[in-house]
């Protein structure tokens, strides 16, 4: 076996051959002249084979993967060939994109290490600088992306995170059935929502949507409601009880303000287990909860109601939670307690948006969890200085398009 062919095979560098190779081992770069092996001469864009016009006067040079510590780069003179559909032009590279200084194989990595790990790191095993793999990233995240549109939207979800510090936040809006982020803009107000409906989706794709779930955002709600006539809006479960938590800690505020010392000491450690959900709480807990009908029945009232409350998520027919809520609704009132009658007063006001829950069991628990994620790559490359920076890494992570599989299967390398 020659050397040329030990190399060949070393790399898998199919459907090329290497004429000459060169060792710079003060650099630890290993150059190879490559020329291409029955799919040259073809045009990039028809990919129709061509006569060859001339051949290019300076060589091309690509990186390829680094092997075993070196860096490993391509040589060839390109040529130009003459297309009978769009004339003179270069002909197609089959290891690389049109006008790439990097191969597939490169591209491919990349891709497929920033998902796992930072981008630091990636350029280290890369043996590039970090800002020069950080500006071909996102220049490769930009071109794999151009042109794509959002498909087979059934569901959405739509949140905000915050990106940088100043109360600088990012609208998201994920895709509930495929688990992937399909949008991202700067902003979470109406004007930021708007932009996408407006933008991204047709008045087809509007009108099939069919559920939609967020937190209780004024705009949001408005937004969904106003773009996508057919689809039915389920608030968040999570928000609603979350609400109703803060209400119950409002009184709880309330009391421990008029308390004197001694009584204060009753009400000490309280917060917790009266977040506590009633599958998780321990029958000491309980005797803890339940002796506050004789310290402080204000308290004992507002966690006996959010117990009750707790039903409400158990039922399987809407026409029964209903019936439940209306009359939660109206012992809460009854209760004298100013923070749950603010929050009864919201439940009147989203009963409709509520309710679909029971029949759907829709939550927004998947964008939750696809928020996490999304906070993990904030937090990994120790926050971003610029929103397009962040969101071209949510596209690539978490986004609705794989973005290493739009690589030429041929090259993808693990």
């Amino acid at each position: 076996m020659t050397v040329n062919k030990f190399i060949r095979k070393l790399l898998d560098l199919k459907g090329l051959i290497v004429s000459v190779f060169q060792l710079k081992a003060r650099d630890k770069n290993l150059i190879l002249w490559v020329k291409t092996y029955k799919n040259g001469c073809l045009c990039p864009k028809c990919k129709r084979r061509c006569r060859i016009v001339r051949t290019m006067d300076c060589y091309r040079e690509w990186r390829d993967i680094p092997v075993c510590g070196w860096s490993v780069f391509f040589r060839y003179y390109p040529r130009e060939v003459m297309c009978p559909t769009h004339g003179r032009i270069q002909e197609e590279i089959p290891w690389a994109e049109t006008y790439a200084r990097i191969t597939y194989r490169f591209e491919y990595l990349m891709l497929v290490y920033c998902q796992l790990m930072t981008q630091k790191a990636a350029a280290r095993i890369l043996h590039i600088p970090k800002s020069t793999l950080s500006d071909m990233l996102h220049r490769l995240i930009k071109r794999l992306r151009d042109g794509h549109r959002i498909r087979g939207l059934k569901t959405i979800g739509i949140d905000e995170i915050s990106y940088c510090k100043g109360h600088k936040y990012a609208t998201i809006v994920y895709d509930i059935d495929r688990s992937c982020v399909v949008w991202a803009g700067p902003g979470k107000g109406l004007e930021s929502i708007d932009v996408f409906f407006e933008n991204n989706l047709s008045e087809y794709q509007k009108k099939n949507i069919k559920w939609a779930t967020c937190d209780m955002s004024r705009a949001y709600i408005g937004a969904i409601e106003n773009h996508c006539p057919n689809a039915t809006l389920v608030l968040d479960r999570f928000h609603i009880a979350k609400a109703l938590n803060d209400a119950v800690d409002e009184v709880r505020k309330e009391q421990w303000r008029i308390a004197d010392p001694d009584e204060r000491k009753a009400l000490k450690g309280l917060r917790w287990l009266l977040f506590k959900h009633s599958s998780n709480r321990s029958k000491k807990d309980s005797r803890t909860l339940n002796a506050l009908s004789k310290g402080n029945r204000r308290i004992h009232r507002a966690w006996v109601l959010k117990d009750e409350f707790e039903q409400f998520w158990e039922y399987k027919a809407q026409w029964a939670g209903e019936r439940f809520l209306k009359r939660w609704m109206t012992t809460a009132l009854k209760s004298r307690l100013d923070p749950i009658r603010d929050f009864v007063q919201t439940l009147r006001n989203n009963q409709h948006r509520i309710l679909p829950y029971i029949g759907s069991k829709l939550t927004n628990a998947i964008g939750e969890g696809l928020n996490r994620i999304i906070r993990i790559i904030k937090n990994r490359a120790s926050g971003f200085r610029s929103l397009p920076a962040f969101i071209d890494m949510i596209y690539l992570t978490v986004g609705d398009v794989d973005l290493p599989a739009q690589i030429p299967n041929n090259f993808r390398t693990l």
